[in-house]
């Protein structure tokens, strides 16, 4: 609802109140962090995804609206300054243990600030928009981070999320060896073996039934680990309703989707009786890759992991045409 709610907004106005008469601000670190004796840099401003100017002046209490940004700042050692985390960070358990502020894309600033924070750390992802401009009125330093499903993405994130907490040396470091690992577990493009034919796909028991496009992570991961990611082909941007007629006229080996997304809708029996998947090669073969949501979906720190993976799984798979079981009996 645009307007919030009655109740919703007297709570961030309390919390204006607190912020102004200096209760927020009591539970901030001063530049002494306690990780300043390990190369941590502060105050530092930065300019973020959307061209703002953002001054840290403390890491003491870190929240990352986003699972994958929170698995970030685990890697680069500060997870004991996490003081909550939002419903898609599962990884590292430590990050999935902590306090939560609801999902990304529906956050609330009354929430949010309830664990006086003293920086925020997001994606594109994070909103709604009215949310955000909330936290920023209520003072906390909110920096947007680059989000690009791109094979340098994932290191573009880390350098961003190192340089917003005062280490930049660290992020630097990290994301040039995960930039290095993506590299080497990369297929070349001159590869000449089978390239199995895959489509990556969103569900969410009925509520969501997509197949991703280029804009999702597993683009570029797919074609990276030698496959083609038939979305191309159908010309899916950003994602689009799972349609029989074009995923049969797409024929992919494999389908890719997310544990999660696969739990929901029974497993592979019941992801096989969406939309004409079942009469796809992927299906009669029975071709389904799971992976980890976060891992699968969030371009982190693990990347190299999950590129390797899917790489040695393409590889395992039946290419050739499939023969339909009925014409057996």
């Amino acid at each position: 609802m645009a307007g919030g709610s009655i109740v919703g907004r007297a709570l961030l106005g309390a919390v204006l109140v607190l912020a102004s008469t200096g209760c927020v601000e009591n539970s901030s670190a001063s530049v002494e962090t306690p990780e300043s004796s390990d190369g941590v840099t502060l105050p530092v401003t930065v300019v973020d995804e959307t061209g703002a100017e953002i001054t840290v002046e403390s890491i003491e209490r870190i929240i990352p609206l986003d699972g994958d940004v929170a698995e970030v700042v685990f890697a680069l050692g500060l997870g004991d300054n996490v003081v909550a985390t939002d419903l898609s960070a599962t990884y590292p358990p430590e990050a999935d243990a902590l306090p939560e502020i609801g999902y990304q894309r529906a956050l609330a600033a009354e929430t949010v600030a309830s664990f006086a924070p003293t920086v925020l750390l997001a994606t594109d992802i994070a909103g709604p928009p009215e949310a955000l401009d909330d936290m920023r009125r209520l003072g906390y330093p909110l920096v947007i981070l680059p989000n690009e499903a791109t094979p340098t993405g994932a290191g573009l994130k880390i350098r961003a999320v190192a340089a917003a907490l005062g280490i930049p040396q660290r992020g630097e470091e990290m994301a040039d060896a995960l930039d290095a690992a993506i590299a080497e577990a990369t297929v070349p493009p001159d590869y000449d073996g089978d390239r199995p034919r895959v489509v990556a796909l969103y569900v969410r028991g009925t509520v969501a039934q997509l197949v991703l496009g280029e804009s999702a992570n597993t683009r570029w991961l797919i074609n990276s680990a030698g496959g083609v990611d038939v979305s191309e082909e159908m010309g899916i941007d950003d994602n689009a309703p799972i349609s029989a007629e074009a995923i049969l006229a797409a024929a992919p080996d494999v389908l890719l989707v997310p544990e999660a997304g696969l739990e929901s809708v029974g497993g592979v029996d019941g992801l096989l009786e969406i939309g004409g998947l079942g009469q796809t090669p992927a299906g009669l073969n029975r071709q389904v890759l799971a992976y980890d949501d976060q891992l699968l979906l969030g371009n982190g720190p693990r990347t190299a992991e999950m590129l390797a993976r899917l790489r040695d799984d393409l590889g395992a798979v039946i290419v050739t045409a499939p023969t339909d079981p009925k014409e057996d009996s």
